[in-house]
């Protein structure tokens, strides 16, 4: 995990995979806890992450600023493939499932 600390409130760059390890999602949320929650329960059927079964945490950074986690998503979401696995196995090298630290 990579933490900024400056700011008062906690916002998380997360990146979340499908059982396979074959899609990946990137998003920005405030509670990462709650937003895995989200994910798992299909809120909205019709979301990218709903209809490819994308729920399982294998990566996340986190901020004290909405603006810096913002700057970081699309930084991530601008990475080829190849470069998300890389900073991935940075610091989950097996690409372990790690909904259970926020359950």
């Amino acid at each position: 995990m990579i933490e900024y600390t400056e700011g008062i409130y906690t916002f998380y760059v997360y990146i979340l995979t499908n059982k396979n390890r074959t899609v990946l999602y990137t998003g920005v949320t405030n509670n990462l806890k709650l937003r895995l929650q989200q994910h798992e329960s299909r809120l909205n059927p019709n979301s990218f992450t709903a209809r490819y079964n994308v729920h399982f945490l294998i990566y996340y950074e986190k901020f004290g600023w909405i603006q810096l986690a913002i700057e970081r998503e699309k930084e991530i979401k601008n990475l080829s493939r190849e470069k998300k696995l890389n900073l991935i196995m940075e610091v989950n090298p097996n690409i372990e499932f790690w909904n259970g630290s926020f359950k």
